[in-house]
């Protein structure tokens, strides 16, 4: 069991990651090698300190240097759920379970609830996971929503499974050219049905009859990943000390509110460490 898991991979869980390795803490650091896509394509950033105006490729690479050189490694897996248990969590990722004390939402300005009625129909129809169920679609119609280019290797495993595949990606260059792949030019604005899937609705007003609808994105929204994680508004409610209100449980970063700043998201990521250590502490007391 690890002492603590991260979810993200830009500032705030970087910040953490790194206090938590000076701390000599097991952990687990899921997210994408290649870092934060905010920071990778901010053209200019003029309020980080030691910096002075830095552009943001610049400042991702040196924080790869860093995590180098410290030794950090990245789980490259989507957190898709995560339970609470007797001895802290169990998350699963990519189909696996993985176990820790505490967890750290560091997932960015993820979405509160998704699209409508995306998170009252998870499990019953929607997903997040394409090789976790895909196989439940085998010669079924489905709609998959594509977040970044990084995934269509998900889509073309999908599409070899299912009859046919309503894409819609929210990016240019999607390289996607299958026979049953249908491109859809307008956004996905909300899943229907009521207690199963039963077609995706969109921005044009179109609806489309479909069994299921997957969900490929950097990040699930926190709230659909946690039981019971209290918001406020579209973003994780924390205290001073970066507690949300399941024990156990912390956030740092663009997840728990404005300002969107990479030098908040950093100072952060430091509190929520400390306090990591200090709750661990009081485990071992127990």
């Amino acid at each position: 069991m690890y002492d603590a898991a991260i979810i993200g991979a830009g500032p705030a869980g970087l910040s953490a990651a790194l206090n938590l390795k000076l701390h000599n803490k097991n952990i687990i650091w899921f997210g994408n090698p290649a870092l934060s896509d905010k920071v990778q394509k901010s053209e200019k950033i003029a309020n980080y300190p030691g910096f002075g105006m830095v552009g943001g490729q610049t400042l991702n690479e040196a924080f790869r240097k860093q995590i180098q050189e410290q030794g950090l490694e990245l789980t490259d897996r989507m957190v898709t759920s995560i339970m609470a248990s007797r001895q802290g969590f169990m998350l699963l990722a990519d189909n696996e379970i993985f176990e820790a004390k505490t967890v750290l939402f560091a997932t960015g300005s993820v979405s509160a609830k998704g699209l409508p009625n995306e998170q009252a129909l998870l499990g019953h129809g929607v997903s997040y996971c394409a090789t976790c169920d895909g196989f439940l679609y085998a010669g079924k119609s489905i709609a998959v929503y594509c977040a970044a280019k990084r995934y269509e290797h998900e889509v073309e495993y999908l599409a070899g499974i299912a009859e046919q595949v309503h894409l819609y990606c929210t990016y240019q260059d999607c390289g996607i050219e299958l026979p049953n792949v249908i491109r859809l030019q307008s956004p996905i604005k909300a899943v229907c049905g009521e207690d199963r899937v039963s077609g995706i609705l969109l921005a044009d007003g179109t609806e489309i009859p479909v069994d299921g609808a997957f969900f490929l994105r950097n990040a699930v929204a926190p709230a659909t990943l946690l039981k019971n994680l209290e918001l406020e508004g579209p973003h994780i409610r924390v205290n001073r000390q970066a507690e949300t209100n399941v024990p156990g449980c912390f956030a740092a970063g663009d997840c728990t509110g404005r300002p969107y700043q990479i030098a908040k998201a950093v100072g952060e990521g430091n509190v929520a460490a400390h306090s990591i250590v200090a709750y661990l502490s009081e485990l071992d007391k127990k």
